[in-house]
């Protein structure tokens, strides 16, 4: 995903108005079935960490050694591993993102997609993909090539913190005809194509993958990493810790 022109930045300019005090600035998400939603409060973005959902303090609190936050947005996550002493890096393709992050003290924020994540940033002990980030990459094989990756350049004891949301669990006929149209056409339920529209700006389409648990650990047979723990929450959305499934040699 490269880094986006000024008038895609839809998310950015976001966090840009939020951060000069319009709190009431929220964004949009467009399907391309032409469902529209009202993104979340874009108020967590910033929240402090006791403002949190207890399902991710729960999967944070395995963050350890370096760590690797993809798609870090306003630098919720990165400032609270930051002012824990851990040593964060965070990337975003938003350039204005990455301008905030570094107004609300961020020491290490780099401006890049997570396709561009290479061994020549050093070896991460822990990647953080809360925020529904886990989707990121789109489709099934997209996530099982980012997950051989992660795997090749982090150390054996290395692990990914992600969330995403199980699709199945709504009764709302726009979700359960867009799954009905995906699988027609050989597609995960959950696999949606989407963008981020605030004002007058907008991000390109993007595709974003949304797993059930049991879609979860299909993904991940042959990318070498397992579910070590999940954090349900009473609702769709889930945290989950992935750990390396190392052979005994």
């Amino acid at each position: 995903m490269a880094t986006l022109k000024p008038f895609q930045d839809a998310c950015g300019r976001l966090y840009q108005d939020y951060f000069d005090g319009d709190t009431h600035a929220m964004a949009m998400i467009e399907r391309d079935d032409g469902l529209i939603e009202l993104a979340v409060d874009t108020g967590g973005y910033f929240a402090d960490y006791h403002k949190w959902p207890k399902h991710q303090k729960q999967a944070i609190a395995h963050a350890r050694g370096k760590v690797l936050d993809i798609g870090c947005g306003a630098g919720r996550c990165l400032l609270y591993l930051q002012k824990k002493g851990l040593d964060v890096i965070g990337i975003d393709n938003s350039p204005l993102a990455v301008k905030i992050c570094r107004k609300r003290g961020a020491k290490k924020i780099r401006e890049m997609g997570y396709t561009q994540i290479s061994s020549a940033m050093g070896e991460f002990d822990t990647v953080i993909m809360l925020g529904g980030n886990f989707g990121i990459s789109g489709n099934p094989r997209a996530v099982r090539v980012f997950l051989r990756k992660m795997y090749k350049i982090m150390p054996d004891d290395g692990r990914i913190i992600g969330e995403t949301l199980d699709p199945y669990q709504t009764t709302l006929p726009e979700h359960v005809e867009n799954q009905r149209r995906n699988r027609k056409h050989g597609r995960m339920g959950g696999q949606i194509r989407i963008r981020i529209r605030y004002r007058i700006f907008a991000t390109p389409w993007f595709e974003w993958l949304l797993l059930s648990p049991k879609e979860l650990n299909q993904i991940l047979d042959g990318t070498g990493w397992k579910v070590g723990r999940i954090f349900e929450t009473g609702s769709p959305l889930y945290a989950v810790i992935l750990e390396k499934e190392i052979s005994e040699r």
